[in-house]
């Protein structure tokens, strides 16, 4: 695989949080928000990357250069700005390969690069979002893009991803001049010719190019990949039953409260997608989550119930499932229930008798679901 990373952006509006450097060297974690894509790019056999650079460009080529990589790289220098696509094809220039992926520096978009379809002359890597105003939304007719509307508020839809699979045989850039929108010049007439494929990434998008969503990046990225991590080791274990714990596995963990209602509750950004690969891995599927607000009287079951319909309905819809969800509400530590005692544990073995210690495993994030696992004679892996 072959890879053009856009990276020239000047990160104007992220200037209010982040100054001097450009938009793909904003910390995230203390990390430069480069790294984690190129982190995302290591799971695939990238080979060669070209980065496209303008403003501040020694920031960039200084942190590629003192890394270690698993692919060679060049870099494309613009002079002076010459828009989306004048840096595309400028860096096109350096490429060996017939097909390049080109990829936005300031989004993160980790889609399956090799599920992604390369037979045309152009393929937009689409994210379907809900209640939306910051995008235009793209009009597809079957895996066609036909056109590309203004940003307006929209219920739901695909917009753009920012990532292009480009068949250089197929799409030459040359004829354009050195300077020119890539959106503009290429992308709206090949929709209206019937030319421009669309494809569904299904994966976790965020643009850091605004301060708020800057800010929710700082966790939300390195979620993904602790998501990723355990995912692996999930799938590699020797088990016929996953047990999941709930806050901190599927839903982000609020620090000294709880999920008291639906708009309190926030998946961790790949969570649902790996769900679904769990679901075709393992026979029983069983969340079990101690839930101390409703027996402190700070939320109700009603409350819990409604929570767990959304949640279950989302799992659903993204192609996962859960066979079982048992809770304890209890507020004493020595509740036979309350995990890490193995109340809810011989529960679901009663509930479905094939269940076995020996074939399961454990999916947490705390102590108390690691000293669970080993109290029921059961591996443990942690997501964090």
């Amino acid at each position: 695989m072959e890879v053009i990373i856009l990276a020239g952006g000047l990160g104007t509006r992220l200037r209010s949080v982040v100054q001097e450097v450009p938009k793909c060297m904003a910390p995230v974690e203390g990390r430069p928000f480069l790294a984690y894509m190129l982190e995302w790019l290591k799971m695939y056999p990238v080979e060669h990357v070209v980065f496209s650079v303008g403003y501040l460009k020694e920031r960039i080529i200084n942190f590629v250069k003192e890394g270690e990589w698993p692919f060679s790289y060049d870099f494309a220098v613009e002079e002076t700005p010459l828009g989306t696509g004048g840096g595309i094809r400028l860096a096109l220039e350096l490429c060996r390969e017939e097909t390049v992926f080109v990829v936005n520096g300031d989004s993160f978009f980790p889609i399956d690069l090799g599920a992604m379809p390369c037979t045309g002359p152009l393929t937009l890597a689409l994210k379907h979002l809900e209640k939306f105003d910051r995008y235009g939304a793209v009009s597809l007719s079957g895996t066609l893009v036909t056109a590309f509307q203004e940003k307006k508020y929209c219920e739901e839809g695909f917009i753009n991803g920012g990532i292009y699979a480009l068949n250089r045989s197929r799409l030459d850039l040359t004829a354009l001049p050195p300077k020119f929108s890539f959106e503009r010049e290429v992308l709206e007439p090949m929709a209206a010719s019937g030319e421009l494929s669309g494809w569904d990434g299904d994966s976790y998008f965020i643009d850091i190019g605004i301060p708020e969503d800057y800010l929710r990046s700082q966790w939300e990225i390195p979620a993904w990949f602790a998501v990723q991590k355990a995912s692996e080791a999930v799938l590699k274990a020797d088990a016929q039953t996953l047990f999941l714990d709930r806050d901190g596995v599927i839903n982000r963990l609020r620090p000294g409260d709880y999920v008291k209602s639906w708009v309190e509750f926030e998946y961790l950004p790949g969570i649902l997608q790996a769900l679904r690969k769990w679901c075709a891995r393992f026979r029983h599927v069983i969340l079990l989550t101690n839930q101390r607000g409703v027996g402190k009287g700070v939320m109700t079951d009603a409350d819990l119930s409604r929570i767990h319909a959304h949640m279950m309905k989302d799992i659903l819809e993204a192609g996962g499932r859960l066979d079982l969800i048992l809770t304890c509400t209890a507020t004493e530590d020595f509740d036979p229930r309350r995990k890490p005692n193995t109340g809810m544990f011989e529960e679901a073995c009663t509930l479905f008798p094939d269940i076995s210690a020996r074939r399961s495993v454990m999916l947490g994030d705390s102590d108390s679901d690691a000293v669970f696992a080993a109290r029921c004679g059961m591996p443990f892996i942690r997501l964090g």
